[in-house]
C-alpha cells in the first residue's frame, strides 16, 4: 500500500494569516480536494474532527486541507472570511498540489458544519458540501453556544436570519450530503432536516441519513458501528459524482 506524503503545515503570519494543514493524496494528475472544518461551538476545534478525517479523505484519493479558522473572541465574519480565503487559496494552487479547481468541496462538523453551509451560500461556493450533525438555523432550535460565540450577546434578528443557512439556499447552492442522529441532545436533528428541505424546495440534489441513536460530536464514529457507516455512504455518494473511483478508491 502506498503511503501518502506527510502532512505539511501552512501558517502565513501577519494580516494575511491563514492556518491550513495539508494532506496530499498519492494520485496522478489533478484530483479533487476537500476543505475540512472541525466543530467546536465557535470557541475551539475538535481534534477528532480534523486530522483523522483528513486521513480518511486521503485514503479515498482526495487531497485534504484542515482549516483552523478563527473562533471566539473573534466574531462574525472572521470564520467565514477564513473559510472563503482558504477555498480561494486551494483553488489557486499555491500549495503546489495538483488540485482540480472545479472540484473543491467542504466538509464540516457541528459549528464547522454551520460554517460549511454558510460557505455554500456565498457567491463563490464549494462544488459540494458534506455536513455532519451541522448547526444550520440561528432562529429555529438554535444552538445557543454557537450563536453567542459567533455573534456575541443579543444579536439582531436580521443577523440571526442572515446566518441561518437554510434561508440562504438557492438553485445555485451546491449538492449536499448530510447525516445526523435522531437523539442528538446538543444540535437537534431538525437542523439537518431543515437544510435538506430547503435544498429539495430549490431542486438541489441532497442525500440525508438520520441514525436512530448517537450523541453529538461522533466524528468518524469508529466506536459506534451503527453510525460509522456514514463514511461508506459518503464515499458512495462521492463515487456517484465521479470524485472517487469505485474500483480503486482513488480519484
Amino acid at each position: 500500500m502506498i503511503q501518502p506524503p506527510a502532512p505539511t503545515t501552512v501558517d502565513r503570519t501577519g494580516a494575511d494569516a491563514l492556518a491550513l494543514r495539508l494532506y496530499a493524496a498519492s494520485v496522478h494528475g489533478p484530483a479533487p480536494a476537500i476543505l475540512v472544518l472541525p466543530g467546536g461551538g465557535y470557541v475551539g476545534q475538535a481534534e477528532h474532527e480534523a486530522e483523522p478525517v483528513a486521513e480518511w479523505l486521503v485514503s479515498l484519493g482526495l487531497h485534504a486541507f484542515v482549516l483552523r479558522y478563527r473562533v471566539a473572541p473573534h466574531r462574525h465574519p472572521a470564520p467565514l472570511k477564513d473559510a472563503e480565503r482558504a477555498l480561494e487559496w486551494i483553488r489557486a494552487g499555491k500549495h503546489g498540489l495538483s488540485v482540480d479547481p472545479e472540484r473543491v468541496a467542504v466538509l464540516g462538523f457541528s459549528a464547522g458544519g454551520h460554517l460549511a453551509a454558510t460557505l455554500a451560500g456565498t457567491a463563490h461556493p464549494p462544488a459540494l458540501s458534506v455536513l455532519c450533525y451541522p448547526v444550520i438555523s440561528f432562529l429555529d432550535d438554535p444552538h445557543a453556544g454557537s450563536v453567542e460565540s459567533l455573534l456575541g450577546p443579543n444579536p439582531a434578528t436580521e443577523l440571526l436570519e442572515s446566518l441561518s443557512a437554510d434561508r440562504a439556499v438557492t438553485e445555485r447552492t451546491p449538492p449536499a450530503f448530510l447525516w445526523h442522529t435522531a437523539d442528538d441532545g446538543a444540535v437537534p436533528v431538525s437542523h439537518s432536516l431543515r437544510y435538506a428541505q430547503a435544498l429539495v424546495r430549490h431542486g438541489v440534489p441532497v442525500e440525508l441519513h438520520v441514525f436512530p441513536h448517537g450523541q453529538h460530536g461522533l466524528g468518524l464514529a469508529r466506536d459506534h458501528l451503527h453510525v460509522a457507516i456514514w463514511t461508506s455512504l459518503c464515499e458512495r455518494w462521492l463515487q456517484e459524482r465521479g470524485w472517487v473511483r469505485a474500483a480503486t478508491g482513488h480519484a
